[in-house]
């Protein structure tokens, strides 16, 4: 297997590309006026529904191959992180509109150079349901920002009846051998538990000399067994964050955080994020382990503090993990702006929070 190197010039600007992000951050802004003026508080423009908020170790594996040695992952050791388990929309939704969901990690204690506009000794990952991102590029990021900008005015049963046809769809491709579309799953997520889903980057990143996607597998026993797990929404409008603080106060969780490494660029597109690299060019391989032990996953102030106060972000990244591909590079734009704008709005500065000692227990 060939592993493709790192190099300067392996991303290509779209045309216009800036005006699409600048796009983006204007259409993403109005929603989060509308949530605010409707809900009386800003909320994150995306994920604002957390489901769980824990802290646990992270492992980097013992002899990893050179391919997989890089960065962060360079050579064995223990760090602490900080995960964020949320549902998707930019507003708290009752769970019958279950869509994507995300897992947002932040590694404390690294070392190495950041990017220029980080300065803790920090690095996140922030992953998502499902293996790409629906809009492949920043215009298509825009365009998907826009339909799901004119949806948020909508009633909320609207809403959970579009998600329930997404959901219908993809069972019926599935049941006719098609495979999920990671549109209608972005839009239409199965009630399924939050602790047995596997969560990706869906976008590339520098992985040192190389590059890569990255995905956390849940593999602990416990959320293994959790493969037939069903929320009845109608029962319990959080039933998500229940299922997780319920799951916390029993088990922990255990995810191996793996790589996806670089090897072909026709079937392997760094600027198309809607396509799924082919896992027979390359797997998912274990570069570390990330154990989240039984813990109180909902506690008043660390919610507070993860919801409110603490900010995940692409851009906070060593340069060995740099972000890659049109829609990153509007994601490290478009976090900031939409952090900077929630905070003002709240006036609860924000904290790029460098030590695990700074989370309220």
């Amino acid at each position: 297997m060939t592993h493709l190197p790192y190099r300067d010039d392996i991303e290509t600007l779209e045309p216009n590309e800036q005006d699409s992000i600048d796009g983006i951050i204007e259409g993403m802004t109005q929603e989060a006026q509308t949530v605010e003026k409707r809900d009386g508080h800003a909320v994150r423009a995306s994920h604002a529904k957390s489901t769980a908020c824990v802290i646990g170790k992270m492992t980097v594996s013992d002899g990893l191959p050179p391919e997989l040695a890089q960065g962060l992952f360079g050579a064995p050791g223990t760090f602490d992180v900080a995960v964020r388990f949320a549902q998707g929309p930019g507003e708290k939704l009752n769970d019958r509109v279950s869509t994507h969901r995300g897992m947002a990690i932040k590694v404390f204690g690294v070392e190495g150079e950041t990017l220029p506009s980080h300065d803790a000794p920090t690095q996140d990952f922030v992953l998502a349901s499902g293996t790409t991102f629906p809009a492949g590029t920043a215009d298509g990021f825009l365009q998907q920002a826009k339909k799901i900008g004119a949806t948020v005015p909508m009633p909320e049963g609207v809403k959970s009846a579009a998600a329930s046809v997404a959901r219908t769809m993809n069972t019926l491709l599935n049941a006719v051998g098609a495979g999920p579309n990671a549109a209608l799953d972005f839009y239409g997520h199965p009630f399924s538990h939050p602790l047995h889903e596997d969560y990706y980057s869906q976008c590339p990143i520098r992985f040192g000399d190389y590059v890569a996607k990255i995905g956390a597998f849940a593999v602990a026993p416990e959320q293994r067994a959790l493969a037939d797990w069903r929320l009845d929404p109608h029962q319990d409008e959080d039933g998500f964050r229940h299922a997780a603080i319920d799951y916390f106060d029993r088990n922990d969780a255990v995810f191996e955080l793996r790589a996806q490494i670089w090897t072909n660029a026709e079937t392997q597109p760094i600027e198309d994020t809607s396509v799924e690299w082919p896992e027979e060019d390359s797997a998912y391989r274990t570069i570390a382990t990330i154990r989240l032990p039984r813990q109180a996953a909902y506690g008043a102030e660390r919610v507070r503090y993860f919801d409110e106060v603490m900010t995940f972000r692409p851009a906070h990244s060593l340069a060995a993990h740099r972000p890659l591909g049109g829609v990153m590079r509007a994601r490290m734009q478009v976090y900031r702006a939409l952090s900077d704008f929630r905070h003002r709005e709240t006036g609860i500065p924000a904290a790029n929070t460098a030590r695990i000692d700074d989370i309220p227990a």
